[in-house]
């Protein structure tokens, strides 16, 4: 065989191994593109539209789309209706955020202590609300919130007790927080746990020769060790606050206090499946999305700020 034979079987396995990874990412690549790029890239396009009536609206070619420029989001940004969501979603993730995290990382210290019994059946009882869909859980505590059909409210008023109703408007942040913070605190407590299920245990040795409780071990070992974990799950808890949607959109038929824009993602809804002005809402979508986008990378861009300042 001559050396340009045997070059060219060489040449073609090189190829191969150069293809391979494209080829294994191509599904993902085509998932992303198709259902996230492209809906991106059709919101983008569709806030800069709008569509002119001619007449009464009627007959075809009444109704045209035209080039609108950057009025939708004069329009979104100047509603009063979405200043006040935003304004309820920053009250919602200030209550929501900072407690969510907390019980989780209570809880998986709890479950990391070497005192603790019945680990995997507490660890699956408090990670189990996550596996229950948003809609089921605003579903369930839906009910137990209304006067007339709550359990609760049956043993309140059985034993004299005056209970104020959790969807007035005065409560009724708190009664969606407390739908997000069930199903969200399994979630946290899990990547929480998982870290510190990575600590050498030597390090908890070393502390109790020198003579460490459980909650200095905890507090001056476990916590600053997992710091970028809870880091981590408040940037996702953050994330997942500017989404809320389903859990005030089910409870809405229940009360009076939750209105159709109580939320930026439910303007989104109204404006898109109510007012069939979906150009007003994809101009808000790419706001929010805007917004998360700078808020996310912002807190992890300090925080990278902060600890190179310090090994600095």
């Amino acid at each position: 065989m001559t050396a340009l034979g045997r070059t060219a079987p060489v040449r073609a396995r090189a190829r191969r191994r150069t293809l391979a990874p494209y080829l294994f990412l191509t599904p993902a690549i085509t998932l992303f593109v198709a259902f996230l790029a492209l809906p991106i890239g059709y919101s983008l396009y569709l806030s800069l539209r709008t569509v002119k009536v001619s007449g009464l609206g009627l007959g075809a070619g009444a109704r045209t789309e035209v080039w609108a420029g950057l009025e939708n989001y004069v329009r979104s940004l100047s509603d009063p209706e979405f200043a006040a969501s935003v304004g309820r979603v920053a009250l919602y993730g200030l209550l929501l955020v900072p407690t969510m995290i907390a019980l989780a990382l209570v809880f998986a210290l709890m479950l990391d202590s070497r005192r603790t019994r019945a680990r995997s059946v507490s660890r699956v009882s408090i990670f189990l609300p996550y596996a229950v869909p948003a809609v089921i859980s605003s579903l369930l505590w839906g009910f137990l919130y209304l006067p007339a059909v709550s359990p609760f409210y049956f043993v309140f008023h059985a034993l004299g007790w005056q209970v104020p109703t959790v969807l007035s408007s005065r409560l009724v942040m708190f009664a969606v927080a407390n739908i997000a913070l069930w199903g969200g605190v399994g979630f946290n407590m899990i990547v929480i746990y998982t870290a510190l299920k990575a600590i050498p245990s030597e390090l908890y040795e070393a502390a109790r020769i020198d003579g460490c409780t459980e909650v200095a071990v905890a507090w001056r070992i476990k916590v600053p060790i997992v710091l970028p974990s809870l880091i981590m799950t408040f940037v996702f808890s953050m994330i997942a606050t500017l989404q809320v949607f389903a859990e005030p959109m089910t409870l809405r038929p229940l009360t009076n206090t939750i209105s159709s824009t109580w939320t930026p993602l439910m303007k989104v809804y109204r404006d898109a499946f109510t007012r069939n002005d979906i150009y007003s809402a994809a101009a808000t979508s790419v706001v929010i999305a805007a917004a998360t986008f700078v808020l996310s990378f912002g807190f992890l861009r300090l925080l990278q700020n902060r600890a190179f300042s310090q090994e600095k």
